[in-house]
């Protein structure tokens, strides 16, 4: 069993930025991938990046390349989502997970409650 906590949600003017935090914890944590996606109201959720244990390789939504930035520290148990140059159209609730390598939500099968993201124009 595996949880995962996210933090750093807020209200930002577009152009701007966040950082958000996702703290895992359980069993066998480190063997797993860890990823963003997000959900806006009335919209499927959607992938935006994914981290390999290592953090040596890295896959984005064409949506958020260039502008977001997936990171981990495994001391802490910790993956970071920086997101830069912000728009409306990034407003969703976003989501931590942990699973398996994809950008498929299916792959993963530990998610997070959720940080809500709000960028006003």
């Amino acid at each position: 069993q595996v949880q995962l906590v996210e933090s750093g949600g807020g209200l930002v003017q577009a152009g701007g930025s966040l950082r958000l935090s996702c703290a895992a914890s359980g069993r066998a944590v480190g063997s797993y991938v860890l990823g963003w996606f997000r959900q806006a109201p009335g919209k499927e959720r959607e992938f935006v990046a994914t981290i390999n244990w290592s953090g040596d390789n890295t896959r984005y939504a064409d949506s958020v390349k260039g502008r977001f930035t997936i990171s981990r520290d495994n001391a802490k148990n910790t993956v970071y989502l920086q997101m830069n140059s912000l728009k409306p159209e990034d407003t969703a609730v976003y989501c931590c997970a942990a699973g398996r390598w994809d950008t498929i939500a299916s792959a993963y099968r530990y998610w997070g409650q959720g940080t809500q993201v709000t960028v006003s124009s």
